[in-house]
């Protein structure tokens, strides 16, 4: 195990040890020992420029299961170490705030932190495994931590839905996302992102490219809150805040942004990974947009933001995604959305981080996040109002901040799509440019709302429940100021990153398009004279201000009053519609009889098997070579039919148990006949068993003199037995015959030719159980081993009948 691996698990094991920190050292705050963790990962991940910034990657292996070509593989570019830096940075700022923001709160912060580290160690996986079975794992870790902090204040019913909400959206996308993995492997015959890249043409000419494309676009966009499935974010902000500030700047939903421009290289060149991105991305930012103009709450402003700006991101991976279908000429033209993307994925996670957690000072020290009980807070919390203006800003796109640089980046990016001489772009591709527009008015409409709603205007005490309103404390007021700081640093000094963190990503996003030949350089400046993006800058503030000083009229609208997304109600009523199918299907099949199960369960066991022998021609019935069956055994197979025949129609308890132990004897004796002890010693075990349990239960065994049973149900359990034992008997026959009338092996031949040489048996029915099904058999000894544990805990409980259990 290399250093690299074990920053990837340090957060897990890290975990491990927080609720012993918490016990034995109570007087101190458990984040302060949390906070070194993230700390000495961003160090030492700072490393890693040095290389990446050379164009150079690190690949660091493990091998897990590699029969199946599953490792822990993890891999260092320019696009991995970005988010790596992301995740640990913001991470350790994080747990700062969250140190002063939840001191003294009678909680177990243990859980809190336990989650976050989770949650972390899990991020840091998905974003450097180069195996997508092992990215998968992690990705699905990032979604139960991430309920678990959504879920945190678990006694709020708002907590426990959106936990669920995200939970359900998420995981759906991610066993979608696990489905088109799987048609990836089919398609590349490798786990390995870095293989299927270098296999990128067999994939995009395959037969299952349009099936494995959309099942793992349904896991990005479920992630990162693309529309239709935006809506588990603002129900996600019952989080405690830095939980809010951690998911929406730098984590959660930028997995999904992750996973697209790191699969960017396996699916672009084709017109439907351009448009459905593309597409996608710049409906969500409008719709975003507009939806946080709605809404009164800080936080959900800020959410519907998040949604907006992660629109805005992936719509800039579409458009650039372009690059691998026209890779001559001038890359400027298809590579500059790419620039736009990483480097606002930068600038959001400085000004959004800083953002939220303002919104969590102000309802820490006002008692409320409503902006119509808020305003005139300027004089009272200077410092807050200052770090509010400069993120604020820059999310609005207002120079000279870092948001208007790559906003501008942004709206040349968008609009060169229309210059595209593939795929429509001349033609529909005009369409969005108008849309990004669009948005950007109401990007700007509520940036306003929110600093002038807060900061500006009247002073409203009456309607604070906290009676003092001061300035937060200075703990809470570093990790914000640290975060604006940097979105100046990176506003006056725009190409400080350029090549040691953007440049190495866009290589990473782009192989083979930008490096040796390629025109394309990474140069940001404020000043690019009188042009259309400067225009579409100027009319979306002019315009912007117009819809907030009119907000007075427009606001009594029933759209605006209605904070609710539409798709919040669709997925409500798709959940409660799924509830009572669920319920009226349970009281159907769960009818508390044995008898029905049995039947539910060999119906489907029978159509299935049916279906799959019909469907593959399984059905291969010869008698050419079976052995002759003396008369001996005839008279065995006759009394065992006989017996049989008369079990349902026999009223004594006793002669039951009789006929049924001797049904099973008599198969004992078949296996006897045909030379197999083992299943013969076995069945006569099985049988004991079952008559002494049956002696043992006599007495609670049904009355069979009391035949309630109806006409229909008898000719249904007749004709399912039937159907059972036709299909054993067919199949049975079929096996025999499998390798004899099919050019096909029969998998028997296998273990006959193996059964000595890989196991070192000669009993071929111990060496299959054994060996070639060890797992198999360990398990259903497990299943047994808890059986019989429960069983000896019944009867030592002795629960009596009127006892309530």
């Amino acid at each position: 195990m290399t250093i690299l691996h074990l920053a990837v698990l340090a957060p897990f094991l890290f975990a491990i040890l927080v609720p012993f920190l918490f016990k034995y050292f109570r007087k101190v705050h458990t984040g302060w020992f949390v906070l070194f963790v993230p700390l000495i990962l961003f160090i030492y991940f700072l490393s890693y420029i040095s290389v990446t910034s050379d164009g150079q990657a690190v690949m660091q292996r493990m091998e897990w299961v590699p029969s199946l070509g599953i490792n822990f593989d993890l891999y260092v570019d320019g696009l991995s170490l970005l988010f790596a830096l992301l995740i640990t940075g913001i991470g350790t700022l994080v747990i700062l705030y969250s140190i002063f923001y939840l001191a003294g709160k009678e909680e177990r912060l243990n859980h809190f932190y336990v989650y976050i580290m989770l949650f972390m160690g899990a991020m840091l996986g998905v974003v450097l495994s180069d195996n997508i079975i092992v990215l998968y794992v992690f990705w699905e870790i990032t979604s139960i931590s991430s309920s678990l902090l959504i879920s945190y204040w678990y006694a709020k019913k708002a907590s426990v839905y959106g936990a669920q909400k995200s939970m359900y959206i998420t995981v759906f996308g991610g066993l979608s996302m696990l489905g088109g993995f799987s048609l990836l492997y089919v398609m590349a015959e490798t786990f390995s992102i870095r293989e299927m890249i270098g296999n990128a043409d067999l994939i995009l000419n395959h037969d299952l490219f349009l099936a494995a494309m959309i099942l793992v676009l349904l896991g990005a966009f479920t992630k990162s809150a693309q529309f239709p499935f935006h809506i588990w974010l603002p129900d996600a902000m019952e989080a405690p805040t830095p939980v809010s500030a951690y998911l929406h700047s730098a984590t959660m939903v930028k997995a999904g942004i992750y996973l697209v421009a790191r699969l960017t290289p396996v699916f672009a060149g084709g017109a439907e990974w351009f448009w459905i991105i593309t597409a996608a991305g710049i409906f969500t930012m409008a719709w975003g947009a507009i939806s946080a103009v709605r809404q009164k709450d800080l936080k959900a402003i800020l959410a519907f933001s998040t949604v907006s700006q992660l629109g805005m991101i992936m719509s800039l991976l579409g458009a650039g995604s372009a690059a691998f279908y026209y890779m001559d000429g001038d890359n400027a033209l298809y590579t500059t959305a790419i620039l736009a993307a990483v480097f606002h994925l930068i600038n959001h996670a400085t000004f959004k981080g800083s953002l939220f957690m303002v919104a969590g000072i102000i309802d820490h020290e006002t008692g409320t996040r409503d902006i119509r009980k808020l305003g005139g807070l300027m004089t009272i919390m200077p410092i807050t109002a200052t770090i509010s203006v400069i993120g604020l800003a820059a999310m609005a796109g207002l120079p000279p901040f870092n948001g208007f640089l790559s906003k501008e980046l942004f709206f040349t990016g968008i609009t060169n799509v229309a210059q595209y001489d593939m795929w429509n772009g001349d033609t529909i591709g005009m369409l969005l440019p108008v849309i990004a527009w669009i948005a950007s008015i109401f990007t700007f409409a509520y940036s306003a709302i929110i600093f002038f709603r807060t900061f500006r205007g009247k002073f409203k005490p009456d309607m604070l429940p906290v009676k003092e309103v001061h300035e937060a404390p200075a703990g809470l007021l570093i990790s914000p100021i640290v975060l604006v700081a940097a979105v100046l640093m990176i506003s006056f000094f725009p190409n400080i990153l350029a090549y040691s963190i953007i440049e190495p990503a866009m290589m990473s996003i782009l192989p083979g398009i930008l490096g040796e030949g390629s025109n394309f350089y990474v140069d940001i400046y404020h000043w690019h004279g009188i042009n259309l993006e400067l225009m579409m800058t100027l009319g979306a503030v002019i315009i912007g201000t117009i819809i907030y000083v009119t907000m007075n009229k427009w606001s009594k609208l029933g759209i605006y009053q209605n904070e609710q997304d539409i798709m919040t109600t669709v997925y409500d009523n798709g959940y409660d519609a799924l509830i009572k199918g669920s319920q009226v299907l349970t009281r159907i099949q769960m009818t508390g009889m044995l008898r029905d199960y049995i039947v539910y369960m060999v119906i489907f066991i029978v159509l299935i098997m049916f279906y799959t022998m019909f469907r593959f021609e399984g059905f291969q019935i010869s008698m050419e070579n079976a052995s002759e069956i003396g008369i001996f055994m005839y008279l065995i197979l006759a009394a065992l039919v006989i017996t049989i025949m008369l079990l349902p129609r026999v009223n004594n308890r006793m002669t039951a148990i009789i006929l049924a132990g001797f049904v099973g004897f008599l198969v004992a004796f078949i296996f006897t006949v045909f030379r197999a002890p083992d299943l013969a010693l076995t069945q006569l075990m099985v049988e004991t068993v079952s008559v002494i349990l049956f002696m043992a239960v006599f007495y609670h065994l049904p009355n069979l003199t009391k035949d309630n049973i109806a006409p229909l149900t008898k000719a249904i359990n007749i004709v399912v037995a039937g159907s059972a034992g036709l299909m054993v008997a067919l199949v049975s026959m079929s096996a025999f015959t499998y390798g004899q009338t099919t050019p096909f092996d029969a998998i028997s031949e296998y273990f006959i030719e193996n059964s000595v040489e890989l196991a070192g048996g000669y009993n071929m029915v111990n060496v299959v159980l054994v060996d070639f099904r060890g797992l198999d058999t360990m398990l259903e000894l497990l299943v047994l081993g808890i059986a019989a544990l429960g069983a000896i805990s019944m009867i030592k409980l002795k629960v009596k009948e009127d006892d309530d259990v």
